[in-house]
């Protein structure tokens, strides 16, 4: 029981940094909005959830490619999943795939700095 706790609130937590994240390249980045802040935490569980289950597909089906570009292909499909989440939610809005991955930065960076060791496993 103990562990399910700690891990529900590390994913609460990260879930948070998203958030946060969102916020901050709202704030930063010309070519990133949202529209409230209901549309940063539906976008930041599409993240996740994208994250979650379709990345590691993508991954497997690149994997040449990433070793061919030393893992920089990486940041490509982290782009994309921005983009698709700007797809799937209204209020999210990306004009392309350089403030896609500029966004991506801003949430690496987020979670680098503010999250630590709190990885939900």
């Amino acid at each position: 029981m103990e562990q399910n706790t700690n891990t529900f609130f590390k994913a609460t937590f990260q879930l948070m940094l998203t958030c946060l994240a969102l916020f901050i390249g709202d704030y930063l980045l010309d070519g990133f909005s949202v529209d409230s802040s209901i549309t940063v935490i539906v976008s930041a569980i599409v993240i996740t959830l994208l994250n979650r289950f379709l990345k590691p597909i993508l991954i497997a089906l690149t994997i040449p490619a990433t070793l061919f570009t030393m893992g920089l292909f990486l940041l490509v499909i982290n782009a994309s999943m921005l983009l698709i989440a700007g797809e799937l939610v209204d209020g999210f809005k990306i004009d392309g795939f350089w403030s896609a991955l500029w966004l991506s930065f801003v949430i690496s960076l987020t979670h680098l700095f503010l999250g630590k060791s709190t990885k939900a496993r």
